[in-house]
């Protein structure tokens, strides 16, 4: 119904923002993600969805119109809500989020705070085959990618790094160049440990 606002930005926190159209003033719920794209200048334009229920209309607003689509994808999971799924664009971008899905990375969803196990399976088995026509992913690229990685994590970890650690560097380097083998991201990884 409302799929985008554009106004002054009245009222700017980390969760909503107030925004002044033609004399009414929106609160408009965001992600952390879309707050650190918003500059404080005074006019502000957002992508929105308007979720109406019984007892209430809410109004999300998102910085693009990526996000906004991920998020739609999110709520229609059982057991998503929006405010989960908000707090999944807040954790992770939405580049994340979907990378995640199509490469089956339960660990990654599962990392979401008030997201347990069976909530990744089912956001996974859910929305990988609708992620991978929308943003026409090549699934065995995305699986051979997410291979190398885990099997650089596995070898830091005999190493004696923590997993937390070295899943920090090895998403940069995978991040900066996805084609490395298990051995070149190792190497850099251990460079930077």
């Amino acid at each position: 119904m409302i799929t985008q606002i554009k106004g002054r930005l009245i009222e700017k926190n980390p969760t909503d923002v107030v925004i002044e159209c033609n004399g009414l003033g929106y609160q408009v719920h965001i992600s952390l993600n879309t707050y650190s794209k918003i500059s404080s200048s005074e006019s502000l334009q957002l992508y929105t969805y308007l979720q109406v229920k019984e007892d209430s209309h809410t109004l999300y607003g998102f910085a693009d119109k990526a996000e906004r689509e991920i998020f739609k994808l999110l709520i229609s999971v059982s057991g998503i809500g929006a405010s989960i799924a908000r707090t999944m664009l807040s954790s992770l971008d939405p580049v994340q989020v979907r990378d995640a899905i199509a490469s089956s990375d339960v660990a990654t969803i599962q990392s979401v705070k008030g997201i347990g196990a069976k909530t990744a399976q089912r956001v996974i088995i859910d929305l990988k085959d609708k992620v991978l026509k929308i943003y026409d992913i090549d699934e065995v690229f995305t699986k051979q990618d997410n291979t190398n990685k885990d099997e650089a994590l596995s070898a830091l970890e005999v190493l004696g790094f923590t997993r937390k650690q070295a899943e920090k560097v090895v998403d940069k380097i995978v991040k900066t160049d996805p084609d490395l083998s298990v051995e070149n991201i190792i190497k850099n990884a251990l460079k930077n440990l």
